[in-house]
């Protein structure tokens, strides 16, 4: 019998016979080498990835790889193309003309018999000049620290009396000179001498022994380089000019010469400086430099000038100059955008301004319908047999005649008894709002359908 084996009554019992389960192996502990293997063997690996990855990159060719490039700029442009449309950017056309062309050669500014002016003469005989010792070869330098220091004004005022010699130094000072203190000086000089007003409000008239012609004037704005003729009919001459071109634009003397024009066209009554038929070219001037965009800085002196030159005329004068003014900008400006910035700078609200400006739009309106109507039912006619549902037609010409017939029948009183114009109207711009449509994608077409919208508005509340 052995000693290590089971009893006879262990052998006999069959639950004992039943064999115990093996014991289960243990799980091997890791540890830091194992982990670092596996962390370089995964490196490895991805590395090798990669590896392969610019393998098969690098197994396009160039051509491919432009073609590819080509195909992503044309559906970027189709974008950029359909969102144009969409969002109208191709509706935004700028105005602006070039009004002024190259400056021509400046005049000489020599002063010989300055010296022999009466205040320097005065003040040469005054004991006074003992203690200041003046040397009458310096005499133009003193009068002109005189003018800029606002002193040879109060003692012209002290006067009541401006000589030639001083008149016509101070002129040329005003428009030619190089130094902007003295042109500067020098306009002042001249629009408080034209204007002086006491203190209870009165023109006080002092005598000025020499006046500027027109002439002279004219001059000037020819040295500045104003195109005096700028043509109409031949807008592919005509150059557009945007307000940072580097263009030379007008000099910087213009803005003097829009301030005496203002004040000489105050005073009629009282100094002779301009004829009537004068005051209609510098009105046609004033009016032109609007459309120019490197003069937008001057605009609120531009439209203070253009104001002072409507009030010139007298009450007869004025039916008669309007016209003449409104064809002569015909002749000047191109049947474009540049026809509303015409009108939409005659922005007065008082009759004249209000008058001209319905006489302006009425004259650009019939040149560009091309056609030979001049009555408002002619012209409606031909507005109303427009199809605008024509994909052919021009819209932005469209919108030209708008805005035009718009300024014109807003101001014209006599066509308050005409009933049938103004149903026509209506009817030119129930066309218009209603025929294109809101989804129609073509230039001008919202902006047309928009303004006919807005003012069918106010013609049904008439």
């Amino acid at each position: 019998m052995e000693m290590d084996g089971p009893l006879d009554f262990e052998a006999e019992d069959r639950l004992l016979n039943l064999k115990s389960p093996a014991p289960a192996k243990r799980r091997k502990l890791i540890g830091l080498d194992d982990l670092l293997k596996d962390h370089l063997q995964e490196n490895k690996t991805l590395e090798m990835k990669s590896k392969r990855a610019k393998a098969r990159k690098n197994d396009y060719s160039d051509d491919d790889e432009d073609d590819r490039e080509v195909k992503l700029s044309e559906c970027v442009e189709k974008c950029q193309r359909e969102m144009g449309q969409i969002s109208g950017e191709d509706e935004v056309l700028s105005w602006g003309l070039q009004v002024f062309g190259n400056q021509k050669s400046w005049p000489v500014l020599v002063f010989n018999e300055l010296g022999s002016c009466g205040i320097l003469q005065s003040f040469m005989e005054n004991e006074l000049n003992s203690l200041v010792e003046l040397d009458i070869d310096k005499g133009e330098t003193f009068l002109k620290n005189l003018l800029v220091n606002g002193w040879l004004l109060k003692l012209v005022f002290a006067r009541g009396h401006v000589e030639k010699l001083i008149a016509t130094w101070t002129f040329d000072l005003m428009l030619y000179s190089l130094e902007e203190a003295l042109s500067s000086s020098a306009c002042d000089f001249w629009t408080a001498i034209l204007s002086f007003k006491t203190k209870q409000g009165d023109l006080l008239h002092i005598k000025i022994d020499w006046l500027p012609k027109y002439f002279e004037l004219k001059r000037a704005l020819e040295i500045y380089g104003f195109l005096m003729d700028l043509p109409s009919k031949f807008p592919s001459d005509v150059e557009v000019v945007n307000v940072d071109s580097d263009c030379r634009g007008p000099s910087r003397h213009i803005r003097a010469w829009i301030k005496f024009i203002t004040a000489c066209t105050q005073v009629r009554s009282t100094y002779s400086i301009l004829s009537t038929s004068e005051a209609e070219e510098l009105l046609v001037v004033i009016i032109c430099l609007f459309v120019d965009r490197r003069v937008l800085g001057l605009s609120v002196i531009l439209y203070k000038c253009m104001l002072s030159v409507i009030n010139f005329f007298t009450d007869t004068e004025w039916n008669t100059s309007s016209e003449k003014v409104a064809r002569s900008l015909v002749c000047r400006i191109p049947g474009d955008v540049n026809c509303m910035r015409i009108v939409e700078s005659i922005s007065g609200v008082d009759e004249r301004s209000k008058h001209l400006r319905c006489i302006v739009a009425f004259h650009l309106l019939v040149s560009c319908l091309d056609e030979k109507v001049s009555d408002a039912e002619g012209i409606l006619k031909l507005l109303i047999s427009i199809n605008v549902k024509d994909r052919s037609c021009d819209l932005l010409k469209l919108y030209i005649f708008l805005v035009l017939t718009e300024n014109w029948l807003l101001y014209t009183p006599a066509l308050d008894g005409k009933p049938v114009v103004l149903e026509m109207w209506g009817v030119f711009l129930r066309n218009c709002s209603c025929q294109i449509t809101s989804t129609d994608l073509r230039c001008y077409a919202s902006k047309v359908r928009s303004k006919a919208s807005y003012l069918l508005q106010g013609t049904n509340n008439k």
